[in-house]
């Protein structure tokens, strides 16, 4: 017989398969009804300032699962560029960059902030920079008060001629400057979205792709009343362009150079005139050029990769793609000097020389300088010192920059590199290099220029028309006018410090006591050998000053404006000596000053966080712990024109 399987083992077989049945119904049920878990959820919440919007994925409050990676992009409106993220910022990609991500693992709030495009302007002898806060600077030729912009804000763009011309967030025009043809009268100007300045005439382009104009019209540069669709305009000497959206150019006025022969050109995406000559860029980055060619300044036909073209005078200027910069045209002055510059955003020339600003901030400036219209670079200074009318600073890299007086071409100090320290005479400049050579510039008709032959120095000063130098081994040399024996320092030993007077030279001893050689018959600057515990000299028109190593300081000579008033100073760690004033560095990085005011050098009061200071004949000069540089007093030769121009 075959087995069987007993009735009652089935049954239980049947009811265990029908449990089993059971809880899988009941799974299945629960899985039915209450699904997966819910995904977490955040809220992302954008807004943005003013002069820019958040295109993806928009402004407002957006929920995403999280983990979720959303794609933000910000876009700034004209004249006006993305700053940064800010708010709830740690996942996101890059808080500096307008087209970034963010990765969702919380609530965020987050904000796109936007700011003023920094810019250069260039004319005949001034410059403009405009600062990403909408604030403008100016250095430069002052005649008509074309420099006078500091009370200037909310600026979104700056144009150069005999004047300056600003245009205002609001779509307001601003100006200063020569007016003699009325080339300042645009107060009535509004929805302005460009302006240009030629030499005495202002255009400015309306949102609805118009044209005004105003200021001299002989050659009738500003007949351009019925120009419709235009998208940029720019101004010449005596001439107008205007840019159409379909990339071809119209132009009004002076064509005796054939400068306003565009009608045939296409594809143009920017234009630039010159005094006498027209520059168009290429939608390919070509340039093509109109008008005269005296010194080759439309010689552009090769140039490949411009952004950007800027015409001055005699010259022309090409930014490439890569943040380098070509030019051709006149260089007498150097202003074609532009080949080392680099990472450049924005460039502009005027009559003899060129601006390029920086994509750090900074300004370059090169060729004519002699009214000061390229004393742009006085940031990342380490020392300075100031002489009868000018101003020297050495910058961090060792190279050094001058402002003022440059009669005598005390200022030449452009191509000194690998410098260490600077001193400023009457009318010379003289630098230390860092293997303990000597170079120097300026008036040397007493000799106070031939130091070619000196070595191992270690410091360097500067009188009026002398120059002295402290050897490695203590000892120190001269030259110059010896007049009243201000050079005869051939005896001194063990020398740590120098400084030079009008007429006199000073010498800190090692044990901390003090020599003097000079002029000494009138007011006694040279009676110091009673001077201990000192740790640092300076020495003025006729009068010498001592700082003590407890803070305090003393002083001989003449003290006819109040000079020698030093008697009350403590805290000082650093002295310097004019003609007939007295500065003091304090501990807490303020500065107190002594003795002659007549052109404001002691106004000295208000300045904090100074590290260094130097005297002038009648000026005064501090670095402030960030390199950049303060100046008060005399400035007839633009020697206190130091602000540090960092546009961003």
């Amino acid at each position: 017989m075959k087995p069987t399987r007993s009735s009652g083992r089935r049954g239980y077989g049947a009811r265990f398969s029908i449990f089993l049945v059971t809880i899988a119904l009941i799974m299945g049920l629960a899985g039915c009804g209450g699904g997966p878990v819910d995904p977490v959820e955040y809220d992302l919440t954008i807004s943005r300032t003013a002069r820019g919007s958040v295109t993806s994925p928009g402004e407002g409050t957006y929920t995403y699962n999280k983990g979720t990676t959303v794609n933000l992009v910000a876009e700034a409106e004209d004249g006006y560029r993305f700053d940064k993220w800010t708010g709830d910022v740690d996942n996101i990609g890059n808080v500096d960059s307008a087209t970034t991500t963010i990765t969702m693992q919380d609530d965020y709030s987050i904000t796109a902030n936007f700011e003023y495009t920094p810019m250069v302007a260039a004319s005949r002898f001034h410059t403009v920079g405009l600062k990403s806060d909408g604030t403008v600077l100016a250095v430069g030729d002052n005649t008509y008060g074309q420099c006078d912009v500091t009370s200037w804000t909310d600026i979104t763009k700056i144009s150069t001629g005999m004047h300056t011309v600003g245009l205002k967030s609001d779509g307001t025009v601003v100006a200063v400057g020569d007016n003699a043809h009325g080339q300042c009268d645009v107060e009535g100007w509004t929805g302005i979205t460009q302006i240009a300045a030629g030499t005495a005439h202002t255009v400015g382009l309306k949102s609805d792709g118009t044209v005004v104009a105003t200021g001299w019209d002989a050659y009738d540069q500003c007949d351009v009343g019925d120009w419709t669709d235009i998208v940029q305009v720019a101004a010449g000497h005596q001439h107008t362009l205007g840019l159409k959206s379909d990339g071809t150019v119209v132009a009004a006025g002076d064509n005796e150079y054939e400068q306003c022969n565009v009608g045939g050109w296409t594809s143009i995406v920017q234009v630039a005139a010159g005094d006498f000559h027209t520059v168009g860029l290429k939608a390919g980055g070509g340039v093509v050029a109109e008008g005269v060619n005296w010194v080759g300044q439309c010689d552009v036909d090769g140039w490949t990769g411009i952004v950007q073209v800027a015409a001055s005078s005699l010259h022309t200027l090409g930014l490439k793609t890569d943040g380098t910069v070509v030019a051709v045209g006149d260089n007498d002055y150097g202003q074609r000097n532009v080949t080392g510059w680099t990472d450049i955003t924005d460039v502009d020339g005027g009559e003899r020389h060129t601006v390029g600003l920086r994509d750090d901030g900074t300004v370059l400036a090169v060729g004519d300088n002699d009214k000061g219209q390229c004393n742009v670079v006085w940031t990342s200074i380490m020392h300075v010192a100031g002489g009868d009318d000018h101003t020297v600073g050495v910058k961090s890299d060792g190279t050094v920059v001058a402002i003022g007086d440059t009669e005598y071409g005390q200022c030449g100090v452009g191509e000194w590199t690998s410098i260490d320290q600077v001193a400023a005479g009457g009318s010379h400049t003289v630098g230390l290099k860092s293997i303990g050579e000597v170079v120097a510039v300026g008036d040397g008709t007493d000799g106070q220029c031939g130091v070619g032959s000196w070595e191992d120095i270690e410091l360097v000063a500067a009188g009026s028309i002398h120059t002295v130098g402290l050897e490695s081994d203590g000892t120190v040399v001269a030259v110059g006018d010896n007049g009243h024996g201000q050079c005869d320092v051939g005896g001194w030993t063990d020398i740590e410090q120098v400084a030079a007077g009008g007429i006199h030279t000073v010498g800190l001893e090692s044990g901390g006591t003090v020599v003097a050689v000079g002029d000494n018959d009138i007011y006694g600057q040279c009676e110091v050998d009673g001077w201990t515990d000192i740790i640092q000299v300076a020495a003025g028109g006729l009068h010498t000053v001592g700082l003590k190593d407890d803070g305090s300081v003393v002083s001989a000579g003449d003290s006819y404006y109040g000079q020698r008033d030093i008697g009350s100073w403590t805290d000082i760690t650093q002295i310097a000596a004019g003609e007939s004033h007295t500065v003091g560095l304090k501990s807490d990085g303020t500065v107190v000053a002594v003795g002659l005011n007549n052109h404001g050098q002691r106004n000295v009061g208000s300045w904090t966080d100074i590290v260094e200071i130097a005297a002038g004949s009648y000026h005064t000069i501090g670095i402030k712990s960030d390199g950049t540089v303060v100046a008060t007093g005399r400035n007839d030769s633009g020697q206190c024109h130091v602000i540090g121009w960092m546009l961003d």
